[in-house]
């Protein structure tokens, strides 16, 4: 993957926790994800994925610590939650959908379509990438405690020959 992917949905995640959370964020460790990548700790409960297609294709994974989806899903919904239910299910695929979204915005020349969001719950859980895909991992830490944004993204290589493209 081509780290200039990256960039767009480090930033927009950072905006969209800024300003739909009011939840500043800090980049901690930034890897390459390979399948035997340590699991975090403490362990994320919750990931919203979502793909992309294009002129690249790809998957986006935003994986949250439980504390960080429960408190995102209580200022989404102004109103508390403390138990990891379809409240905050909806929320995190919305959060996923509006990082993915905006970042999509930026990689314009890529012309993107970004599928509808799934959500993964549960301790232990693990969001793998095709085998060809090598994923950019980024690990932020939050007030509420930490989360990870994956982005796996490459570009379509064409099947037609040079003089048969249009």
């Amino acid at each position: 993957m081509r780290v200039e992917y990256i960039n767009p949905f480090i930033a927009s995640l950072t905006n969209a926790f800024r300003t739909m959370l009011n939840c500043e964020v800090k980049r901690n460790a930034v890897f390459l994800k390979s399948n035997n990548a340590p699991k975090y700790d403490p362990p994320h409960e919750v990931s919203g994925v979502i793909g992309l297609s294009g002129t690249a294709v790809g998957t986006v994974v935003l994986s949250l610590s439980r504390n960080v989806a429960l408190q995102a899903a209580s200022v989404m919904l102004a109103s508390e939650v403390d138990e990891v239910n379809a409240d905050v299910i909806d929320a995190v695929g919305e959060l996923t959908n509006v990082v993915a979204g905006a970042a999509k915005a930026q990689l314009e020349q890529h012309k993107l379509m970004v599928s509808l969001p799934s959500v993964i719950t549960g301790t232990g859980h693990e969001v793998r990438f095709p085998s060809d895909v090598t994923p950019i991992c980024v690990q932020f830490e939050t007030p509420w405690g930490p989360l990870a944004l994956e982005v796996g993204l490459t570009p379509v290589k064409s099947e037609l020959p040079a003089a048969c493209a249009t």
